[in-house]
This record gives C-alpha cells, sequence and structure tokens, in this order.
C-alpha cells in the first residue's frame, strides 16, 4: 500500500496529485552554498564515493526545500569507472576517461568488479531509505514524506563518455564507431545493458524507490539509430528490472528526443517520462496518453532572473498538465548561478497553487 505522505510515489503510480510534487534535477549542486563547503573538502569522486559525504549532500535541498524526492547524490559515470575505466574529473573541463577503441579495452572492463567497488553508493542508499522513511522531520520535510530515487545512465549516453573519452559537442568519435565498427559498439550498448540493469537492481534491493535512466544524449540519434541504441537498450533494462521489482517506478529521461517521444514510451514500456525544456508540453500532452506521467519541464533558465516570470511558467505548465500525473522539475538541472531564494519561490509557488 503507498504511502499517502509520499506524493512522488503516487504519482509514478499513475494518479495525479494536486499541487504536483516537486523536486529537481541537480537540486543539490553548487548552487548551494553548504554544498560549496564540502566540495573544498573532497574531490568529486571521494563524495560520491563515500557514504557519510554522499547523504550529507543527497539531504542538503531536503532540508532546505522540503522537496518530494531526495535523489541520491552520485554520477551516471560511477558506473564505467566501477567496471575498471579510469575516471578523473577535471575543473573546467568535466569528466575525462581513456577511450574504449578496441575488443582490448573492452576485455580489461570487469562486470564483477563493479559489484565491489559500487558497494559505499549502495551503502548511501541504506542510510537514505532509514532518513527518509523514519519518524523523524528532514528540515521542514513532514516526516516519511520524501522518496528516495535512485539512478544511473542508460547505455547510449554512458556509452558517448567511454568512446570519446570524456564529453563533446558532437561525440564526432562515438558516430565514427557506430558507423565503422558497429559490432564493437554493439558490444559495449550489450556490456552496459547487462551491468546497468544489475546495478539498479542492487540498488532497490539497498533501498531505492523509484529509479531513473538519464539518458542525456539519446536525442543526438537519428530514428533508426534512436531505436537500436535507446528504445531497445531500455527495454531490456526495464524487461529486467520489472521482472525482480515489478512495484518499483523507473522514469526514463531521453533529452532532447522530441518527435521521437512517443516511440520511446511504447518501446520500452516506461509510465513515467522526462521532458526537457525544449519540447512542445501543450503538443505532448494532447498526442500522449493521459496514463502516462510527465515529469519536467521548467526551463532552468527562467529560475536566473525574473520570479515573477518563473511564477507564472510554472503555474502555466501544472494547468496544463493537471489532469495526468505530473512532477514538477526542470528540463535538465540546477544551473550553479541559480539564487537560493529563486528556488525557494520556485517550492512556494508550486505548494500555494489553487485548489480550483
Amino acid at each position: 500500500m503507498l504511502s499517502i505522505n509520499k506524493k512522488l510515489l503516487i504519482v509514478l503510480n499513475g494518479q495525479s496529485v494536486w499541487p504536483p510534487p516537486v523536486w529537481l534535477m541537480r537540486q543539490a549542486g553548487r548552487y548551494l552554498p553548504e554544498f560549496r563547503l564540502l566540495r573544498q573538502q573532497a574531490d568529486f569522486l571521494t563524495r560520491c564515493l563515500t557514504p557519510d559525504i554522499a547523504v550529507e549532500i543527497t539531504l542538503q535541498p531536503i532540508r532546505r526545500f522540503a522537496f518530494d524526492a531526495a535523489i541520491l547524490f552520485s554520477d551516471i559515470l560511477i558506473l564505467p569507472w566501477a567496471l575498471g575505466q579510469d575516471l578523473k574529473f577535471v575543473e573546467g573541463k568535466g569528466p575525462v576517461l581513456p577511450s574504449i577503441q578496441s575488443e582490448q579495452d573492452l576485455q580489461k572492463l570487469n562486470p564483477q568488479q563493479a559489484i565491489e567497488k559500487t558497494e559505499p553508493v549502495l551503502e548511501a542508499i541504506r542510510r537514505l531509505n532509514k532518513i527518509v522513511n523514519s519518524p523523524e522531520t528532514i528540515g521542514t520535510a513532514p516526516a516519511q514524506s520524501v522518496t528516495l530515487i535512485g539512478f544511473t545512465g542508460s547505455p547510449f549516453t554512458v556509452a558517448c563518455y567511454m568512446v570519446e573519452g570524456g564529453s563533446s559537442k558532437d561525440f564526432a568519435t562515438v558516430f565514427k564507431m557506430m558507423y565503422e565498427n558497429p559490432s564493437l559498439f554493439d558490444k559495449i550498448i550489450d556490456l552496459l545493458v547487462q551491468t546497468t540493469a544489475n546495478y539498479l537492481c542492487r540498488q532497490i534491493e539497498a533501498g531505492a524507490e523509484a529509479v531513473k535512466l538519464f539518458d542525456s544524449w539519446g536525442g543526438l540519434l537519428p530514428v533508426n539509430l534512436f531505436d537500436k541504441y535507446v528504445i531497445q537498450p531500455t527495454r531490456q533494462i526495464v524487461n529486467i528490472v520489472k521482472n525482480k521489482y515489478p512495484h518499483i517506478p523507473i522514469i526514463g529521461f531521453p533529452r532532447l528526443a522530441g518527435s521521437k517521444l512517443q516511440s520511446y514510451l511504447d518501446g520500452t514500456g516506461l509510465q513515467t517520462i522526462g521532458i526537457d525544456q525544449t519540447a512542445d508540453i501543450s503538443l505532448l500532452n494532447k498526442i500522449i496518453g493521459s496514463e502516462i506521467g510527465f515529469q519536467g519541464n521548467l526551463d532552468p533558465l527562467c529560475l536566473l532572473h525574473n520570479p515573477n516570470m518563473m511564477k507564472q511558467e510554472i503555474h502555466n505548465l501544472c494547468i496544463e498538465l493537471k489532469n495526468r500525473p505530473h512532477i514538477l522539475n526542470l528540463g535538465h538541472g540546477v544551473l550553479p548561478t541559480t539564487p537560493v531564494e529563486h528556488v525557494y519561490e520556485l517550492v512556494n509557488t508550486v505548494r500555494n497553487l489553487k485548489k480550483d
């Protein structure tokens, strides 16, 4: 039986709630002064892999804003790191990995090793589950109202970083492999399907109450490759997870998918979809079945400037989606320059939406 206090879980199970639950991607981040203090004390990987620190960072925005979800503080590249690929985060550049270019490179990765190396992440989830399900309040968040979300990257997006060796504007190295050596790219995807599904199952076993698949770069693909490298792998992962944990909701976020969102939903069987700010939410609301939950799609940039404009955008978005399951979120992550007071305004605006 669902807790009536966990509004986000109610929405993820197909019911609309008014006002909608609210949380933000990258809600634990550099816009928070308490996060910046911890950032000075440990490098990024250390923060992700030290349960005390990961738990603290995860809870920082809950204490401040009483969001309806606590999403584990971690990174989508923890999985390739755990498989054995070296990983560094360079200031001003982002993640840096040794590019996988051959079968020999791929064979160096060890799925069994990943189980042991991700144990600190799972320990953080165990601790967080106890906290969000205890009778104690978290800051101003009502007791037992917060849903704990685990996550990882989808195979295509993670493969982009593994093959490119980091981030890129066009992932030219990745597309070269897809077109010139598709058998190798397919093997990378196959490895990631199995290890991603296993990682999500272990997060659920540790206490994640919902999980999310981030496909940040899936929208770069043309239709045929989108089906092959986004829809089909996602469907495989969903099937594996749902076979073991049919009651755990899964959120898919194929960023920049645009007109391919309907085929993504049809092909994956997912019931909740994250929508980025470039999508026409009004059009999607008309053409996608009302039983499908939407998460999003407020523009992160509107939090930077005029609060009155932000309030109007929130009102318009929530009214548009009032008759379907909806989670108010951004179309991408909170930007580091976002004023903290604007996030307070966002949460208060959602919570104070009129009942009519």
